[in-house]
């Protein structure tokens, strides 16, 4: 039985995507902190609903990409 190896593609795509997590990580709360900044501006909720966005699509791609990493790392799971 041959040891499982490291696939290289998915890990470089796991890396790729922590990557962005990382810039939206930094994105996401500055356009939350300058929508708090202005909330009379009349752009206030759209700004701060892109904030949030970006937020939420950081958390998301942060578990994604740990998640290609680990599969990367140690192989899918069969299930059955």
């Amino acid at each position: 039985m041959e040891p499982n190896r490291t696939n290289k593609e998915l890990l470089g795509k796991g890396i790729q995507r922590m990557a962005i997590a990382l810039i939206f990580m930094f994105i996401g709360p500055v356009i939350i902190h300058s929508a708090f900044k202005n909330q009379e501006h009349p752009l206030y909720i759209p700004i701060l609903i892109v904030g949030l966005s970006g937020a939420a699509f950081a958390i998301f791609m942060a578990f994604k990409g740990i998640r290609t990493i680990m599969d990367a790392l140690f192989g899918k799971k069969n299930k059955g």
